[in-house]
């Protein structure tokens, strides 16, 4: 698109992080623009799986994680053999949702991020019935190689959007900031600027 930037057509089906099955298919339009902005990103998902579902498996979720008798607390998930401790399953899932959302607006045309891994992660513990946590978490950046550390707070309760909150520094880029709100579980993106913590 003249003096806007390149825009893309895709067509992609996604699959379950932790399953492998196919969680639904997609069509989007993917504009980056030529200034140093995050891309325009239009979507629609027919999910395979029903809102139901998709609803009970977040609470079996948060009812995991809210049901530990003290905070939790990890690093290195995985670890260097690419394991990850039954317990932190939870946490590394959080984890996934909410650097999606990092590497999403980081992204470009000529940059991708892919997560790493969890390098640390505290859970806080609140009066109300949200769950937060601080993680650090460090991204592969393609095709630099470079890896990016990032610090991310991630507050959730299931049916509300899942906030995130972060900053990232690099050798090559400086320090940078932002902060979003995915909604539902891991599906659609809204934005809350300007936020820091």
């Amino acid at each position: 698109i003249p003096d806007s930037g390149h825009k893309y057509y895709l067509q992609f089906t996604t699959e379950d992080y932790k399953s492998g099955e196919n969680a639904g298919s997609c069509l989007a339009t993917v504009l980056y623009p030529k200034t140093m902005s995050p891309p325009v990103v239009n979507i629609k998902c027919v999910p395979t799986k029903d809102q139901k579902q998709i609803q009970e498996e977040d609470d079996k979720l948060y009812r995991k994680i809210r049901h530990q008798t003290k905070p939790i607390t990890g690093n290195n998930i995985p670890d260097s053999y690419g394991n990850i401790e039954p317990a932190l399953e939870p946490v590394w899932a959080l984890a996934v949702a909410g650097s999606s959302y990092i590497m999403w607006e980081k992204s470009t045309e000529s940059l991708g991020y892919f997560m790493a891994q969890v390098k640390s992660v505290k859970q806080w513990i609140r009066k109300d019935a949200f769950l937060e946590f601080d993680y650090t978490v460090l991204l592969h950046e393609i095709p630099t190689q470079e890896i990016i550390s990032c610090h991310m707070r991630l507050t959730w309760l299931p049916g509300h959007p899942l906030k995130v909150k972060y900053f990232c520094a690099s050798e090559n880029h400086g320090l940078e900031d932002g902060s979003g709100m995915e909604s539902g579980s891991a599906s659609g993106i809204l934005h809350e600027r300007g936020a820091n913590f």
